[in-house]
């Protein structure tokens, strides 16, 4: 018999499926005082699996990652137990500091989900242009990932 937990995995597809409807994801990065540092933020994922999200440069989150590039990335989702649904990433992170790969990265963070014509990306761009030089991107390479989805599960535990 099948372990409870092996019905709640999710596939690679779903996984997938699942980055690309949520809009925000809780980085934990490793504080300089010992204690886990974890912040809500905005992300989009490219078609190599690697996730991105913006920051300004003197942002605390950045100098922990500086000094340890171990992440540990939790989305979620579910108000009940039997809509639990969370992707549970663990990552390495690096840090871009590009201006151009900055304003990329926050036009498709600000479009994820939307099919904007080439107009409308020109119209998003010029919206964060003048921020763009103030930020960095962080880009997290998974390392492992640990799901469930207790839909899965369809009532019965």
């Amino acid at each position: 018999m099948a372990s409870k937990r092996s019905k709640i995995e999710m596939s690679d597809a779903e996984i997938k499926e699942y980055l690309d409807s949520r809009k925000t994801m809780t980085i934990v990065s490793n504080g300089f005082n010992g204690y886990p540092h974890p912040m809500p933020m905005w992300f989009y994922v490219d078609d190599g699996g690697y996730l991105y999200c913006t920051t300004f440069r003197k942002s605390q989150k950045v100098e922990n990652f500086r000094r340890n590039p171990k992440a540990s990335l939790l989305i979620e989702s579910g108000t009940e137990y039997a809509e639990l649904k969370s992707v549970l990433i663990y990552a390495e992170a690096e840090i871009i500091d590009d201006v151009d790969v900055v304003l990329d990265t926050m036009v498709k963070i600000t479009s994820k989900g939307r099919n904007l014509n080439a107009d409308e990306l020109g119209t998003a761009a010029d919206g964060v242009r003048a921020t763009a030089p103030k930020r960095i991107v962080i880009r997290f390479s998974p390392m492992k990932y640990i799901t469930w989805d207790h839909s899965k599960l369809g009532g019965v535990y």
